[in-house]
């Protein structure tokens, strides 16, 4: 809760019993970096192990019936043990509160987060909290916010209680259920012998500065327990990234979805990996909500009858929703395949999604005609002997093109078909694309949102691979194996000429590593040469990869325009470069790096004297030794 103390807002966690306040304990460490700009609205408590007087406002005096409750770095102190507070972050700092409170006898630490989903980073929450109580001793209680927040962000819940070392309860990690309690019966008795064996950690606690402490006529325990059963370790069980992609963004959507109170989802349908993962996952909210409904969630069932606009509505088959919240569309040009068509008419019909094929050709043609009439030229592909700079323009109107049929279709097919509302576009730019900014700005991957925007196009694959066993999709495999192509121009004998890879100039593991040293290491085109020397030394020279790190810096530089407007994305990459929150960098760079390229052809030069001068060391020590042949003529006694 915001909240406002000597004239300073603090970013506080209240705490309260049976209709009293007990505490008002401030935020001491604040998130300032990726998604997060605390600082912005909060000041963090620096007061450590102080406590002042807060004069609620009047109205609460009234409900609370006090005048006064303690402000501060404070712990409560219970009849039968005490009870400390992290905030969020402060779990992550290097040095958390919860090892001064254990150190002086706070036996239960409590958590309230708002740690938001990334991929693979439960493995992260459970490590900090089970090594928490390792080294200490104690209990820990982890909860966690759940669901979308308005924005990029999701919530992912995975609460947690641990003693010692060890879970003992584990919750949901995605689910549509807004509130989910977590419990488990622990034995005090427990922290105290497991504390009382550890020498180093009792020394240390006869050195720690005392917490003020809040006295609380209240007990966690009975005297009649004794027979009570507590609960017993457990194992944590992790979700697979192909399980967490099915997961998370299904529920951001399903967030979004309900929370603008639109219709349904539109989306573009190319017959490619992105488009169809973007399908799969809306498949799986479908498959979440019925789910949910069949387990007895009203909230979800009334949410899903007002989308629909039928009281009466109890959804029980997902591909039967899925008819009612996905409308797909092939969008076909001269330059489509008959396979693409096939692949994304198949998929559509599996899934169940409300099916649209057309052609843009007719589109396409009549912006060309005016082109051609207002300048008196008409632009050629370069297969037809045009220049790169036609090829390209060509290109980026098919792709504009589509987005405006998208969002014309997306606010009246529901209406043509006589129902309520419009529909949300759903973009399909994976997160590795649009790095390099290999995508036309304004295209179809301009959208409402975008739920793979944050993925790896490695990934995704993987994800559209587990959906051909999760959901019985036997197309995706079809998909998997065909080529990644953009299908914008001419078609060669009937076949697909351009390939993604190839136009790229490097493949999307590559991508993927470059994105990461980008962002997660910081790495600049010079740093970057030098660890993807070690890194790649068994596959590229280092005038190969020279020449793919200013590939991947020129281009990423040259689009990096086109991040400030890429469509809200999904967020589950550290390495998104993504310009609205979490990747605040500029848009205008000198896209020839000349300082920076020249240190890189300078090692190189030097690199390749070097190898020269060794290669050259070892002819010469060759011709110095008789080859074996010689040694074998040789008298014996020579």
């Amino acid at each position: 809760m915001p909240i406002m103390h000597r004239n300073v807002r603090y970013n506080c966690r209240v705490i309260f019993l049976n209709r009293k306040i007990l505490l008002i304990r401030p935020k001491m460490a604040l998130a300032n970096e990726g998604n997060y700009r605390e600082l912005r609205w909060f000041t963090p408590w620096a007061r450590s192990r102080q406590t002042e007087e807060y004069v609620l406002p009047r109205m609460l005096q009234d409900l609370t019936k006090q005048k006064t409750v303690p402000f501060g770095d404070v712990v409560l102190a219970t009849q039968d043990t005490c009870v400390g507070s992290e905030i969020c972050e402060e779990l992550w700092t290097p040095r958390s509160p919860h090892v001064d409170m254990g150190l002086d006898g706070v036996e239960i630490i409590t958590n309230a987060s708002g740690s938001h989903h990334v991929l693979r980073k439960a493995h992260t929450r459970v490590d900090l909290v089970t090594m928490a109580t390792s080294k200490n001793g104690g209990i820990y209680l982890l909860a966690n916010q759940k669901g979308c927040d308005g924005d990029r962000l999701y919530y992912d819940g995975c609460a947690m209680i641990a003693m010692n070392g060890s879970i003992f309860a584990q919750g949901t990690q995605f689910s549509l259920d807004d509130v989910e309690v977590l419990t488990a019966t622990l034995d005090l008795e427990d922290v105290r012998s497991y504390r009382a064996e550890i020498s180093s950690r009792n020394l240390e606690a006869t050195r720690v500065n005392p917490y003020p402490r809040v006295t609380v006529d209240f007990a966690l325990s009975v005297s009649e327990d004794l027979l009570e059963p507590v609960s017993e370790p457990m194992e944590w069980t992790y979700h697979t990234p192909e399980e967490e992609i099915s997961l998370g963004p299904a529920c951001w959507l399903w967030d979004f979805l309900r929370r603008s109170k639109q219709a349904g989802f539109f989306l573009p349908l190319s017959g490619g990996v992105d488009s169809a993962a973007s399908a799969c996952i809306v498949y799986s909210m479908c498959c979440l909500v019925c789910d949910a409904v069949k387990s007895g969630n009203q909230q979800v069932l009334t949410d899903v009858q007002n989308l629909v606009d039928e009281s009466s509505y109890t959804p029980r088959d997902p591909r039967e929703l899925c008819g009612r919240l996905l409308t797909t569309c092939y969008m076909a040009s001269e330059n489509s395949s008959q396979e693409t068509h096939s692949r994304a008419t198949k998929l559509a019909q599996l899934i169940g999604s409300y099916h649209i094929s057309l052609s843009i050709d007719t589109a396409v043609k009549v912006v060309l005609g005016i082109f051609s009439l207002v300048t008196g030229k008409l632009p050629q592909f370069s297969a037809h002997g045009g220049s790169s700079r036609e090829n390209l323009a060509l290109q980026n109107v098919q792709a504009r093109i589509r987005m405006v049929l998208a969002y014309l279709f997306a606010q009246l097919s529901l209406w043509s078909r006589g129902a309520r509302g419009s529909l949300l576009v759903l973009g399909s730019a994976n997160v590795d694309e649009s790095l390099l900014g290999y995508l036309t700005k304004y295209d179809c991957s301009s959208a409402d949102i975008n739920p793979i925007g944050g993925i790896s196009k490695t990934d995704l694959r993987a994800f559209v691979q587990f959906c051909t066993e999760r959901f019985q999709l036997p197309v995706l495999q079809t998909i998997l194996s065909a080529p990644a192509t953009a299908e914008l121009e001419p078609l060669a004998d009937g076949q697909v000429s351009q390939m993604d890879e190839e136009d790229m100039g490097m493949t999307y593991a590559e991508l993927s590593i470059f994105g990461r040293l980008r962002k997660v290491a910081k790495a600049g085109p010079y740093s970057m040469f030098c660890k993807l020397l070690n890194m790649w030394r068994d596959n590229y020279t280092p005038t190969q990869v020279a020449e793919k790190v200013k590939l991947f810096f020129s281009k990423y530089s040259m689009n990096r325009h086109k991040m400030t407007t890429l469509t809200p994305a999904y967020h589950a990459e550290n390495y998104s470069p993504d310009d609205n929150r979490f990747d605040l960098r500029p848009f205008l760079y000198n896209t020839r790096w000349p300082w920076q390229f020249l240190c890189i052809d300078n090692q190189v030069l030097q690199l390749e004297r070097k190898e020269s001068q060794t290669q050259e060391e070892q002819v010469l020590e060759h011709l110095k030794e008789p080859s074996p042949i010689w040694k074998q003529l040789l008298p014996k006694d020579l």
